[in-house]
């Protein structure tokens, strides 16, 4: 992993902590604080599964899950050029992944808090660490898009600019 990917991982970790910290003290479980009426809320909810409570109750495939996947996007990290899109995409990515792994360990569950209703879709409820993941992977798959990455598939061999 990359200093700089570090570096911003811990913060995204260290703030995703805080915020749940604080949301765990302050709030009462279901409790809804209206932000901006009927679109964002605040509710303290405990997600036992994944997104959209996927694996409902699978704790311990999900920690696997998540230090399985940290070790494979670690070794996949270095085929993409050094840019500030992949860096700070790796970073999110790894920051939402920690600051979810960390609650399943230590409470058994992930503390969700977002809630968006946009009239047409209500979203499931979600949390910093969640955001992250899809931010930080939608970096990497335009980084890809883009050619960013270092890796040829065989039989083809990608031309960068900044080799």
């Amino acid at each position: 992993m990359r200093k700089k990917s570090l570096i911003l991982a811990c913060l995204f970790i260290v703030f995703d902590q805080i915020i749940k910290l604080f949301i765990n003290n302050s709030f009462s479980y279901g409790q809804i604080e209206a932000i901006i009426p009927p679109v964002f809320n605040i509710t303290k909810v405990f997600n036992y599964g994944a997104a959209w409570s996927l694996f409902n109750g699978g704790r311990y495939l999900l920690i696997a899950i998540a230090i399985a996947s940290f070790g494979i996007l670690y070794i996949y990290e270095v085929s993409f050029l050094y840019k500030e899109r992949t860096v700070f995409g790796f970073a999110l990515i790894y920051g939402g992944l920690f600051g979810n792994l960390l609650d399943r360990i230590f409470n058994g569950y992930v503390i969700d808090y977002i809630e968006l209703n946009l009239g047409f879709y209500h979203f499931p409820i979600f949390n910093l660490a969640d955001m992250c993941l899809v931010f930080g992977f939608s970096l990497v798959l335009l980084a890809l898009f883009k050619g960013e990455d270092r890796y040829e598939v065989k039989g083809f061999k990608r031309k960068h600019k900044n080799r």
